[in-house]
Protein backbone atom coordinates (compact mmCIF):
# COMPACT_ATOMS: atom_id res chain seq x y z
CA UNK A 1 0.00 0.00 0.00
CA UNK A 2 1.63 3.25 -1.14
CA UNK A 3 1.57 5.93 1.53
CA UNK A 4 2.39 9.55 0.88
CA UNK A 5 4.91 11.13 3.23
CA UNK A 6 3.80 13.76 5.68
CA UNK A 7 6.27 16.11 7.30
CA UNK A 8 3.56 17.46 9.63
CA UNK A 9 3.81 14.51 12.00
CA UNK A 10 4.58 15.55 15.59
CA UNK A 11 5.76 13.72 18.70
CA UNK A 12 2.25 13.12 20.03
CA UNK A 13 1.30 11.31 16.80
CA UNK A 14 3.45 8.39 17.92
CA UNK A 15 2.73 6.17 20.93
CA UNK A 16 5.08 3.52 22.26
CA UNK A 17 2.89 0.37 22.36
CA UNK A 18 5.57 -2.23 23.13
CA UNK A 19 7.55 -1.58 26.32
CA UNK A 20 9.20 -3.82 28.90
CA UNK A 21 9.82 -2.56 32.43
CA UNK A 22 11.77 -4.18 35.26
CA UNK A 23 8.68 -6.34 35.80
CA UNK A 24 9.90 -8.33 32.75
CA UNK A 25 12.26 -10.24 35.01
CA UNK A 26 15.88 -10.38 33.82
CA UNK A 27 14.86 -8.89 30.47
CA UNK A 28 13.49 -5.39 31.07
CA UNK A 29 15.61 -2.67 32.67
CA UNK A 30 13.26 0.33 32.56
CA UNK A 31 11.75 1.62 35.82
CA UNK A 32 8.05 2.49 35.54
CA UNK A 33 8.32 6.06 36.81
CA UNK A 34 11.30 6.73 34.51
CA UNK A 35 9.38 5.40 31.50
CA UNK A 36 6.45 7.72 32.19
CA UNK A 37 8.73 10.71 32.78
CA UNK A 38 10.64 10.01 29.56
CA UNK A 39 7.59 9.80 27.27
CA UNK A 40 6.25 13.03 28.80
CA UNK A 41 9.62 14.71 28.25
CA UNK A 42 9.54 13.59 24.61
CA UNK A 43 6.16 15.24 24.05
CA UNK A 44 4.06 12.09 23.91
CA UNK A 45 0.57 11.78 25.37
CA UNK A 46 0.19 8.04 26.01
CA UNK A 47 2.28 4.92 26.57
CA UNK A 48 1.74 1.16 26.91
CA UNK A 49 3.30 -1.32 29.30
CA UNK A 50 3.67 -4.84 27.86
CA UNK A 51 5.75 -6.94 30.20
CA UNK A 52 6.59 -10.57 29.48
CA UNK A 53 3.95 -12.89 30.88
CA UNK A 54 2.92 -10.67 33.78
CA UNK A 55 0.65 -7.80 34.83
CA UNK A 56 2.53 -7.32 38.10
CA UNK A 57 3.35 -3.68 37.31
CA UNK A 58 -0.09 -2.67 36.05
CA UNK A 59 -1.27 -0.69 39.09
CA UNK A 60 2.08 1.04 39.60
CA UNK A 61 2.09 1.93 35.91
CA UNK A 62 -1.53 3.15 35.89
CA UNK A 63 -1.01 5.43 38.91
CA UNK A 64 2.29 6.82 37.57
CA UNK A 65 0.68 7.68 34.22
CA UNK A 66 -2.37 9.33 35.79
CA UNK A 67 -0.15 11.41 38.06
CA UNK A 68 1.74 12.73 35.01
CA UNK A 69 -1.29 13.26 32.74
CA UNK A 70 -0.18 10.45 30.41
CA UNK A 71 -2.76 7.96 29.16
CA UNK A 72 -1.91 4.48 30.48
CA UNK A 73 -2.38 1.55 28.11
CA UNK A 74 -2.25 -1.65 30.13
CA UNK A 75 -0.98 -4.63 28.21
CA UNK A 76 1.08 -7.78 28.29
CA UNK A 77 3.43 -9.60 25.96
CA UNK A 78 2.07 -13.07 26.52
CA UNK A 79 3.45 -16.41 25.43
CA UNK A 80 1.24 -18.47 23.08
CA UNK A 81 1.78 -22.22 23.34
CA UNK A 82 2.84 -24.10 20.22
CA UNK A 83 -0.16 -26.41 20.79
CA UNK A 84 -2.20 -26.06 24.02
CA UNK A 85 -1.27 -25.06 27.56
CA UNK A 86 -1.73 -28.69 28.64
CA UNK A 87 0.89 -30.06 26.22
CA UNK A 88 4.37 -30.51 27.66
CA UNK A 89 6.36 -32.57 25.19
CA UNK A 90 9.87 -31.03 25.12
CA UNK A 91 10.24 -31.94 21.44
CA UNK A 92 7.11 -29.99 20.48
CA UNK A 93 6.15 -27.62 23.27
CA UNK A 94 9.35 -25.87 24.34
CA UNK A 95 8.62 -23.43 21.51
CA UNK A 96 6.20 -20.60 22.32
CA UNK A 97 5.29 -17.40 20.53
CA UNK A 98 5.02 -13.79 21.65
CA UNK A 99 1.77 -11.83 21.31
CA UNK A 100 0.97 -8.28 22.45
CA UNK A 101 -2.44 -7.84 24.09
CA UNK A 102 -3.72 -4.38 25.07
CA UNK A 103 -6.79 -3.64 27.20
CA UNK A 104 -9.25 -1.45 25.27
CA UNK A 105 -11.70 -1.11 28.15
CA UNK A 106 -12.46 -2.56 31.56
CA UNK A 107 -13.84 -5.76 30.05
CA UNK A 108 -10.56 -6.16 28.22
CA UNK A 109 -8.65 -5.52 31.44
CA UNK A 110 -10.67 -8.27 33.16
CA UNK A 111 -9.90 -10.64 30.28
CA UNK A 112 -6.23 -9.69 30.40
CA UNK A 113 -6.13 -10.57 34.10
CA UNK A 114 -7.91 -13.86 33.42
CA UNK A 115 -5.47 -14.83 30.68
CA UNK A 116 -2.48 -13.88 32.83
CA UNK A 117 -3.83 -15.87 35.78
CA UNK A 118 -4.46 -19.02 33.75
CA UNK A 119 -1.06 -18.67 32.06
CA UNK A 120 0.74 -18.49 35.40
CA UNK A 121 -1.30 -21.10 37.28
CA UNK A 122 -2.03 -23.66 34.57
CA UNK A 123 0.03 -22.90 31.48
CA UNK A 124 3.57 -22.74 32.80
CA UNK A 125 6.03 -24.81 30.80
CA UNK A 126 9.31 -22.88 30.76
CA UNK A 127 7.14 -19.74 30.50
CA UNK A 128 3.54 -18.85 31.49
CA UNK A 129 1.53 -19.69 28.35
CA UNK A 130 -1.91 -19.18 26.87
CA UNK A 131 -3.30 -20.82 23.74
CA UNK A 132 -5.78 -20.19 20.93
CA UNK A 133 -8.66 -21.78 22.85
CA UNK A 134 -8.16 -19.36 25.74
CA UNK A 135 -7.96 -16.42 23.33
CA UNK A 136 -11.28 -17.44 21.78
CA UNK A 137 -12.89 -17.38 25.23
CA UNK A 138 -11.31 -14.15 26.49
CA UNK A 139 -10.73 -11.87 23.48
CA UNK A 140 -13.49 -9.32 24.17
CA UNK A 141 -12.19 -5.83 24.84
CA UNK A 142 -8.65 -6.67 23.76
CA UNK A 143 -6.45 -5.34 20.96
CA UNK A 144 -3.81 -7.76 19.64
CA UNK A 145 -0.51 -6.93 17.93
CA UNK A 146 1.50 -9.62 16.16
CA UNK A 147 4.63 -8.86 18.24
CA UNK A 148 8.31 -9.24 17.41
CA UNK A 149 10.34 -11.82 15.48
CA UNK A 150 9.37 -14.23 18.25
CA UNK A 151 5.68 -13.98 17.38
CA UNK A 152 3.72 -16.53 15.36
CA UNK A 153 3.96 -14.29 12.30
CA UNK A 154 7.61 -13.31 12.80
CA UNK A 155 8.86 -16.86 13.36
CA UNK A 156 7.19 -18.09 10.18
CA UNK A 157 8.42 -15.20 8.06
CA UNK A 158 11.94 -15.63 9.40
CA UNK A 159 11.73 -19.26 8.22
CA UNK A 160 10.42 -18.19 4.78
CA UNK A 161 7.01 -19.71 5.53
CA UNK A 162 4.87 -16.93 4.05
CA UNK A 163 1.81 -19.14 3.62
CA UNK A 164 2.04 -20.24 7.26
CA UNK A 165 2.23 -16.61 8.36
CA UNK A 166 -0.76 -15.82 6.16
CA UNK A 167 -2.83 -18.57 7.79
CA UNK A 168 -1.96 -17.33 11.27
CA UNK A 169 -2.82 -13.73 10.35
CA UNK A 170 -6.18 -14.83 8.95
CA UNK A 171 -6.96 -16.75 12.17
CA UNK A 172 -6.26 -13.68 14.31
CA UNK A 173 -8.18 -11.42 11.94
CA UNK A 174 -11.13 -13.83 12.20
CA UNK A 175 -11.02 -13.64 15.99
CA UNK A 176 -10.20 -9.98 16.61
CA UNK A 177 -11.43 -8.30 13.43
CA UNK A 178 -10.18 -4.70 13.25
CA UNK A 179 -8.65 -5.12 16.71
CA UNK A 180 -5.77 -7.12 15.24
CA UNK A 181 -2.69 -5.33 13.90
CA UNK A 182 0.48 -6.50 12.18
CA UNK A 183 3.52 -5.16 13.98
CA UNK A 184 6.34 -3.43 12.10
CA UNK A 185 9.37 -3.05 14.37
CA UNK A 186 11.72 -0.06 14.17
CA UNK A 187 15.00 -2.01 14.08
CA UNK A 188 17.76 -2.06 11.48
CA UNK A 189 18.69 -5.74 11.92
CA UNK A 190 18.65 -7.59 8.53
CA UNK A 191 16.23 -10.27 9.79
CA UNK A 192 13.83 -7.58 11.03
CA UNK A 193 14.04 -5.68 7.74
CA UNK A 194 13.16 -8.86 5.86
CA UNK A 195 10.21 -9.54 8.16
CA UNK A 196 8.97 -5.94 7.91
CA UNK A 197 8.85 -6.17 4.10
CA UNK A 198 6.83 -9.38 4.27
CA UNK A 199 4.47 -7.94 6.88
CA UNK A 200 3.75 -4.96 4.62
CA UNK A 201 2.92 -7.45 1.87
CA UNK A 202 0.62 -9.40 4.22
CA UNK A 203 -1.08 -6.16 5.23
CA UNK A 204 -1.87 -5.27 1.63
CA UNK A 205 -3.01 -8.78 0.76
CA UNK A 206 -5.24 -9.38 3.79
CA UNK A 207 -6.42 -5.86 4.61
CA UNK A 208 -4.92 -5.91 8.11
CA UNK A 209 -3.55 -2.60 9.39
CA UNK A 210 0.13 -2.29 10.30
CA UNK A 211 1.44 -0.50 13.36
CA UNK A 212 4.97 0.63 14.21
CA UNK A 213 6.60 -0.32 17.52
CA UNK A 214 10.04 0.06 19.06
CA UNK A 215 10.15 -2.90 21.51
CA UNK A 216 11.86 -1.00 24.34
CA UNK A 217 13.69 -2.91 27.07
CA UNK A 218 15.63 -0.02 28.60
CA UNK A 219 15.26 3.74 28.84
CA UNK A 220 18.13 5.21 26.82
CA UNK A 221 20.87 3.99 24.48
CA UNK A 222 23.34 4.53 27.34
CA UNK A 223 21.68 1.62 29.18
CA UNK A 224 22.56 -0.95 26.50
CA UNK A 225 25.67 -2.31 28.23
CA UNK A 226 23.80 -2.68 31.53
CA UNK A 227 21.07 -4.56 29.67
CA UNK A 228 23.65 -6.93 28.23
CA UNK A 229 24.79 -7.69 31.79
CA UNK A 230 21.16 -8.33 32.74
CA UNK A 231 20.80 -10.79 29.85
CA UNK A 232 23.95 -12.59 31.03
CA UNK A 233 22.45 -12.97 34.50
CA UNK A 234 19.25 -14.33 32.97
CA UNK A 235 21.04 -16.82 30.70
CA UNK A 236 23.87 -17.81 33.11
CA UNK A 237 26.50 -16.48 30.70
CA UNK A 238 29.53 -14.19 30.84
CA UNK A 239 29.99 -11.06 28.76
CA UNK A 240 33.14 -12.66 27.32
CA UNK A 241 31.33 -15.82 26.17
CA UNK A 242 31.37 -16.38 22.43
CA UNK A 243 27.93 -16.98 20.91
CA UNK A 244 26.01 -15.88 24.02
CA UNK A 245 22.58 -14.31 23.70
CA UNK A 246 23.02 -10.65 22.81
CA UNK A 247 20.67 -7.92 21.62
CA UNK A 248 23.33 -5.36 20.71
CA UNK A 249 22.22 -5.40 17.07
CA UNK A 250 18.92 -3.80 18.13
CA UNK A 251 18.26 -0.35 19.57
CA UNK A 252 15.90 -1.37 22.37
CA UNK A 253 15.63 1.97 24.15
CA UNK A 254 12.57 4.21 24.45
CA UNK A 255 12.99 5.89 21.09
CA UNK A 256 12.54 9.61 20.55
CA UNK A 257 9.45 10.01 18.32
CA UNK A 258 11.40 12.52 16.24
CA UNK A 259 13.79 9.70 15.27
CA UNK A 260 10.87 7.38 14.48
CA UNK A 261 9.28 10.05 12.28
CA UNK A 262 12.58 10.71 10.50
CA UNK A 263 12.89 7.02 9.60
CA UNK A 264 9.29 6.23 8.70
CA UNK A 265 7.39 9.51 8.25
CA UNK A 266 8.03 9.89 4.53
CA UNK A 267 7.61 6.28 3.42
CA UNK A 268 4.94 4.98 5.83
CA UNK A 269 3.29 7.76 7.87
CA UNK A 270 0.19 5.61 8.33
CA UNK A 271 1.92 3.08 10.59
CA UNK A 272 2.93 5.96 12.87
CA UNK A 273 -0.57 7.42 13.03
CA UNK A 274 -1.99 3.97 13.76
CA UNK A 275 -0.17 3.99 17.11
CA UNK A 276 -2.21 7.03 18.17
CA UNK A 277 -5.40 5.52 16.79
CA UNK A 278 -4.85 2.42 18.93
CA UNK A 279 -4.13 4.56 21.98
CA UNK A 280 -7.35 6.50 21.38
CA UNK A 281 -9.29 3.20 21.40
CA UNK A 282 -8.01 2.30 24.86
CA UNK A 283 -10.00 3.65 27.83
CA UNK A 284 -9.48 1.70 31.04
CA UNK A 285 -10.68 3.30 34.27
CA UNK A 286 -9.55 1.73 37.54
CA UNK A 287 -11.11 2.64 40.89
CA UNK A 288 -9.15 2.49 44.11
CA UNK A 289 -10.05 2.71 47.78
CA UNK A 290 -13.09 0.45 47.63
CA UNK A 291 -13.55 -2.95 49.24
CA UNK A 292 -13.70 -5.74 46.66
CA UNK A 293 -14.71 -9.01 48.27
CA UNK A 294 -13.73 -12.00 46.14
CA UNK A 295 -16.35 -14.48 45.04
Amino acid sequence: MKQEGNTQLVASDYVHLHNHTHHSLLDGLTKVDELVARVKELGMSAVAMTDHGTLSGAIEFYKACRASDIKPIIGIETYVAARTIHDRDPAKDKARYHLILLAMNNTGYQNLMKLSTVANLEGVYYKPRIDHDLLEKHSEGLIALSACMGGEIGERLRSDDYEGAREVALWYKGLFGDRYYLEIQDHENPDQKKINQQILKLSDELGIACVLTSDAHYLSQDDQDAHEVLLCVGTAAYLSDQGRMSLKDYHLHVTDPADVISRWGESHPGIIRTTKQIADRCEVELEFGKILIPT
